[in-house]
């Protein structure tokens, strides 16, 4: 249907629906017809669907009958995945002719920006495939495991939780929305399904230790997107087989180096670089700094996104030529982290160098609230 309605290469579709089966599906046919998905999470406001599905010049929305009264202000065209009209049936089982390059659009997601607008990060699916990839290899996924699936799709971490069990045969249990924000049900579910996988951000396993969560001896975490405090660690490590610090921007492709935590002393680290990617802490004429010694964390490799969407500025500025390669289409990512690296090669991420800040996980800058709060007519002066 995708593919009869203009779906084509680096072509952006929404995906706007309840987390369920379906919502996995629709993901995969976007792939599967060339195209590259923009996650919407029904929650969000129809004010912001609407803004970031113009932004993206997306063609089409995949959601469902359920949905739709929040998608009036968009008007595009819809196709209903829960309907039985004639045109969403199987006309054919054949697999599409959508040739593609890896370094073809997988998907576009957009997170919080300075100017008073979401931005759109760009992955390719070479930085995709890069990310699943290592993953399955560390922390590790077999398809004897069942990996507990509680994120948004509009966070970007999703992306481990429905693929990754995927590609090696795995399960991925897709809990709701009410019940991911509940610890008692995630305690549930964790029992109930026979988890062995979790990746949650350090607000979420909070929120399942104050449900009364005692552990589960073969449940293996994984906790990032935000500070993890030692206290989080040592309670999570104590209830768990293992633990894994994960840590990467957006921009980079959803994690770009883990660690894992055994010791409960000492600074919680976020490791060392996964798979084809590389980690440099440098000075403001972009020199390395000596071991010890804060700098900013830069991100190159193969999991860097191909930019932002529509916004050539803001690239050039985030996404910098590399002085460590001859190649003079390399580039680096410069991640606005404070971070030093220890003498073993481990890094360790001290503080933010901007005004940005995590919520929940959720990259807000503070710049975006300034500038909202500046259109309003009573208002000479504002900070947040």
């Amino acid at each position: 249907v995708l593919v009869e309605k203009g779906a084509k290469k680096d072509c952006l579709i929404g995906v706007c629906m309840n987390r369920s089966i379906d919502m996995v599906v629709a993901l995969i046919a976007v792939l599967k017809s060339g195209g590259a998905y923009v996650p919407l999470d029904p929650s969000y406001p129809e004010e912001r669907i609407a803004f970031i599905m113009k932004d993206a010049d997306a063609s089409l929305m995949i959601t469902e009958s359920s949905v739709q009264p929040l998608l009036e202000e968009c008007g595009i065209d819809a196709v209903f995945i829960d309907a039985r009209a004639p045109e969403n049936s199987l006309s054919s089982t054949t697999r599409p002719e959508t040739p593609l390059s890896s370094e073809e659009l997988a998907y576009v997601i957009y997170t919080s920006g300075s100017t008073g607008k979401p931005k759109g990060v760009e992955i390719s699916h070479r930085a995709a495939v890069n990310f699943l990839t290592s993953m399955a290899h560390e922390p590790g996924l077999t398809e004897q495991d069942v990996l507990l699936a509680s994120t948004t799709i509009s966070f970007d971490i999703a992306l481990l939780e429905l693929f990754l069990p995927l590609t090696v045969g795995a399960r991925t249990v897709i809990m709701d929305s009410e019940a991911s924000a509940d610890g008692a049900r995630m305690a549930d579910a964790i029992s109930h399904y026979g988890a062995t996988v979790m990746q949650a951000t350090p607000t979420a396993w909070r929120i399942l230790l104050d449900a009364g969560w005692k552990g589960t001896p073969h449940l293996k975490v994984l906790c990032g997107g935000e500070a993890l405090p030692r206290d989080l660690a040592n309670e999570l490590i104590e209830r768990a087989s293992c633990v894994w610090n994960m840590y990467g921007p957006t921009e980079t492709t959803v994690w770009s180096s883990c660690h894992p935590l055994s010791e409960k002393t000492g600074p919680v680290l976020i490791g060392r670089p996964i798979a084809n990617t590389q980690m440099y802490v440098l000075d403001e004429q972009q020199q390395p700094v000596p071991v010890g010694v804060p700098g900013e964390l830069y991100i190159g490799g193969e999991g860097l996104a191909r930019g932002y969407h529509n916004r050539p500025d803001l690239t050039r500025e985030r996404f910098v030529s590399s002085p460590f390669s001859d190649d003079p289409k390399s580039r680096l990512y410069r991640t606005g982290d404070l971070a030093r690296c220890l003498p073993d090669g481990n890094i360790q991420c001290l503080d933010r160098l901007d005004n940005q800040v995590k919520v929940r996980g959720f990259r807000i800058e503070l710049g975006e609230i300034d500038a909202v709060f500046s259109t309003h007519p009573a208002l000479d002066q504002c900070v947040v």
